[in-house]
């Protein structure tokens, strides 16, 4: 990146003073922007993309460190340099400890800020210490908040908050790492609590956060209507921390327009969810309407086959006239035709393009030990998607796509959820083979163990049966037969499934995404 191309927010109360330090920069060739204190920092960097971003430590309001915290859990990518008049070795510490990437101590001269814009500190041993002590000091308060989750809104802000301090802490020592594992299975279940009393009344209208089959609807159609191309890009499989991760490599490209996590239906898995996303329907409901598009559990054929055919459903109930184009990339071949034919694509409205990967990967780990090896928990399998992504054709296209007047649209249909406990449920030789939810008739089950819809019509359901119900796994459980229980549960524990009940499966991302050449 040319020094033209960075840009740096520079954080003092006195900011007046340091014109000549500014002017300097600017000759330099950085682009500065400014502000005089924390609370409007926040909000500058909430809307605009920033490379570096320098700190004055003693400011009225927000102090310095204050908003270091909340920049930090903002953008945690941003390398900050602290300014300080204070020489305290504690003050010192905290900053470095809260990941600064520098500190200078004022007054300051102009060769000091361009070496500290050139170097970074090897600060491991203090961001460790500070990262422990700082999710000690939150434990409490996310304890509150999980106890005080009463919406949907606050769900997914206690679900960023652990997926936040999880990503945070796996840079330590893992001191802490079964305190939140703890707390995380804590959230669980009461989110699991929290859907059973909700969910339903989602469906029918009231009080519902975004979902599957108003997703395009609500994030791409209005694009649409702007006359802004858009690559509406789904990876299937794709958690919420996943993504905090290639955050970090994809937002040196990218603004981030927006970054608001959705929720998915239920079940949490392809045939219904990514489905729905095309189509703006719920499950039954393209059944009822597209009964060619729909193909149920029991069945052989494949289950997401029409996914470009339910998109132009959408449009035309819609009765908007959009040229677009559907894809579905499973390997490197596929991948590479998207990208050979990518300029005669840069014609149409709408370019919607499914990523496999993820899932492939997760389906691997389950029945390749080499696979189960090399992403043994969330923190491998989140480097391995990482890995996956530097060297995949979606980075090829986010690369290629980014000096192009494009809107790019990047989400997913469901995540996954690590499973641990199994749970015993008995039903006939027509019941569906998903870990995480079963469909069929005369399930035999524990009640108490499991999300359960008798009624699939107000869940928007299919009913193959007049005696057809659903019943869902919650938090880290699966389902197992009694028949070879033992070698059964062995074989699927400590696995990735997807399907049921979990801030994992169902609180998922969806983000805009702008290039900022």
């Amino acid at each position: 990146m040319s020094d033209s191309n960075i840009k740096i927010l520079w954080v003092d109360d006195e900011i007046e003073h340091l014109r000549a330090h500014i002017l300097f920069l600017k000759e330099k060739g950085y682009n500065v922007e400014t502000a005089t204190n924390g609370q409007d920092a926040l909000s500058m960097v909430e809307t605009s993309f920033y490379d570096l971003i320098f700190l004055d430590e003693n400011m009225p309001g927000l102090s310095g460190l204050e908003t270091l915290n909340h920049l930090k859990e903002m953008r945690s990518e941003i390398p900050v340099i602290m300014i300080t008049k204070s020489e305290e070795e504690d003050i010192m510490d905290q900053a470095i400890g809260n990941k600064i990437a520098d500190y200078l101590i004022k007054p300051v001269n102009p060769r000091q800020i361009l070496l500290s814009i050139k170097k970074n500190l090897d600060t491991k041993e203090l961001v460790t210490k500070t990262t422990t002590s700082g999710y000690q000091s939150q434990f409490g308060q996310i304890a509150l908040k999980i106890n005080d989750s009463f919406t949907h809104k606050d769900w997914v802000e206690v679900y960023k908050r652990l997926v936040y301090w999880e990503l945070e802490l796996e840079q330590g020592d893992g001191a802490m790492d079964e305190v939140l594992r703890m707390q995380k299975a804590e959230a669980n279940q009461s989110f699991t609590r929290f859907i059973k009393n909700n969910y339903l009344d989602w469906l029918a209208g009231e009080d519902a956060p975004l979902l599957s089959h108003q997703l395009v609807k609500q994030s791409v159609l209005p694009l649409l209507e702007q006359k802004k191309k858009v690559f509406f890009i789904v990876i299937d499989n794709f958690r919420y921390d996943q993504w905090e991760v290639l955050k970090k490599v994809i937002s040196a490209d990218y603004l981030i327009e927006d970054d608001n996590p959705y929720f998915s239906i239920l079940p949490t898995a392809t045939q219904y969810a990514r489905n729905s996303i095309f189509s703006g329907l719920l499950p039954s409901q393209i059944k009822e309407m597209f009964p060619q598009f729909w193909v149920d559990d029991d069945q052989e054929e494949g289950k997401n086959m029409y996914e470009s055919e339910l998109l132009g459903t959408l449009f035309d109930r819609f009765r908007k006239k959009v040229n677009y184009s559907y894809h579905k990339i499973s390997d490197s071949a596929g991948g590479k035709n998207l990208l050979d034919n990518l300029h005669e694509l840069m014609n149409n409205d709408l370019n919607a393009v499914v990523f496999n990967f993820v899932d492939m990967l997760s389906h691997a780990r389950t029945e390749v030990k080499m696979i189960k090896e090399l992403a043994r928990d969330e923190a491998a399998y989140r480097s391995l998607t990482q890995s996956w992504y530097n060297h995949s054709p979606l980075h090829e296209l986010l690369q290629r796509l980014k000096s192009e007047d494009v809107t790019i649209v990047l989400t997913t249909d469901h995540g996954t959820t690590r499973v641990q406990n199994a749970v015993k449920v008995i039903g006939d030789r027509n019941v569906n083979t998903n870990l995480r939810y079963k469909q069929g008739k005369n399930l035999n089950y524990k009640a108490k163990e499991v999300f359960e819809i008798k009624d699939p019509k107000k869940a928007f359901l299919p009913r193959p049966n007049v005696s057809s119900s659903y019943i869902f796994a919650c938090n880290n459980d699966f389902f197992a037969y009694p028949n070879n229980y033992n070698y059964y549960v062995s074989y699927y524990r400590d696995t990735f499934q997807h399907g049921g009940v979990s801030l994992e499966e169902m609180i998922i991302p969806c983000v805009t995404l702008k290039g900022r050449n």
